[in-house]
């Protein structure tokens, strides 16, 4: 490889630098860093060929430019591949050290290379080239990508078929909030991505949010009106964000006042949360007090029914929903939607009240009709929950 190109362009940037007008320096700047670029992958494809680097007791030319050039390991991977397609494609290889090219194009036809071949794009490499030296990289990425299409007809099903088998979605709950993190086919993906960037437009000229902001709040409005139109109820009771929260505690966050209790409010699903977000949630939310146990207690008996009722009442659901922080009752599962059995069955005289009745998931609901499961009494859910 020629350094001659190389040296010109920085003697020309350093110029530029030096008095130049700013638009010329731009110019100039960028051809030296795009030639600079290319005298960088094609000495890396260089080191790894000789395996030089293990004179400095490296193991990899990965490892090598890590420790000397401070490079990520993608970064030098790029860049031997880049010198390793300039070997094989020599009209490339010349607009790139012309600086035609860049290596964001080099990397393009590396893709070629490997997902098209060798004889296509060797066949294909002058319109290619013409493509590369009057677009910018994705221009050419959309044409690489057509190309393959073309050569491959059935790789766009492959590639749907492929996603469908990637398919998954989790959300777990971490300290500051929750990670998001998966894969959505095709269709699910793009979906997605219309709702959002219906959801997430700026309203208005004024509208100063960062498009992740924008992003965030679509997704927590078009949730929100889920949750309130869109899920069916379950036994009466419809879907919501639940928190749990002791009468003092909420007092004490609703008033701004200190909060010594040490009974922080619980975001079922999710975990205790501080005063600010509960006062947050109080003000935006319903609040409804809550009785979970206590048939003695006068105000048992307008939650209680006896034997006047099977199925409970949908108070009782929440109530019970709300004593169990939202889990199933069995010890151990942590599945959140709760089907309500009687402790003591129905069909043994049992009564329906809070203190005789559990929510358990359906699968655990199954396993107690089948036997395999003992249902432990309501005072002791608690107990249960806790080991």
């Amino acid at each position: 490889m020629s350094t001659a190109t190389t040296i010109d362009a920085m003697r020309t940037a350093a110029h530029a630098l030096r008095g130049g007008e700013t638009r010329e320096a731009l110019r100039a700047v960028q051809a030296a860093q795009d030639a600079l670029d290319v005298a960088k992958a094609h000495l890396l494809g260089k080191l790894e060929e000789t395996r030089d680097y293990e004179l400095d007791g490296a193991s990899s030319v990965t490892n090598w430019a890590r420790r000397e050039l401070r490079l990520e390991p993608a970064q030098t991977r790029t860049a031997v591949r880049c010198a390793k397609t300039m070997r094989d494609l020599p009209e490339v290889a010349e607009a790139a050290v012309a600086g035609s090219v860049r290596m964001e194009h080099l990397n393009l036809f590396a893709y070629g290379l490997k997902h098209i071949g060798h004889e296509v794009i060797r066949e294909s490499t002058n319109w290619l080239l013409r493509v590369a030296k009057t677009c910018e990289p994705s221009k050419l990425r959309a044409v690489m990508k057509e190309l393959r299409h073309a050569v491959y007809p059935d790789s766009l099903d492959e590639a749907w078929i492929r996603g469908m088998d990637r398919e998954d979605l989790k959300i777990s709950p971490v300290p500051d909030g929750w990670h998001i993190n998966g894969f959505l086919n095709q269709a699910t993906g793009a979906k997605l991505k219309t709702v959002l960037d219906s959801l997430s437009k700026p309203s208005s000229i004024e509208d100063v949010r960062t498009p992740p902001q924008r992003r965030v709040q679509a997704l927590d409005e078009l949730l929100t009106n889920v949750l309130n139109n869109g899920l069916p109820s379950d036994k009466g009771i419809r879907p919501h964000l639940l928190v749990n929260v002791d009468v003092e505690t909420l007092h004490n966050a609703l008033t701004n006042q200190p909060d010594n209790s040490g009974k922080p409010a619980e975001l079922v699903g999710f975990g205790p949360i501080g005063n600010q977000l509960l006062n947050y949630l109080g003000c935006t939310g319903d609040i409804t007090p809550i009785l979970t146990s206590g048939k003695d207690l006068p105000q048992a008996k307008i939650l209680n029914v006896g034997r006047d009722h099977r199925l409970a009442t949908p108070r009782q659901r929440k109530a019970i929903v709300a004593r169990q922080h939202g889990r199933c009752a069995a010890p151990g599962c942590t599945n959140t939607h709760l089907e309500i059995h009687h402790t003591t069955w129905w069909s043994h005289g049992g009564r329906t009240d809070l203190d005789e009745l559990a929510g358990y998931c359906s699968r655990c609901h199954h396993l107690i009709h089948r036997g395999l499961l003992d249902a432990a009494p309501a005072h002791q859910q608690d107990t249960l929950l806790a080991a």
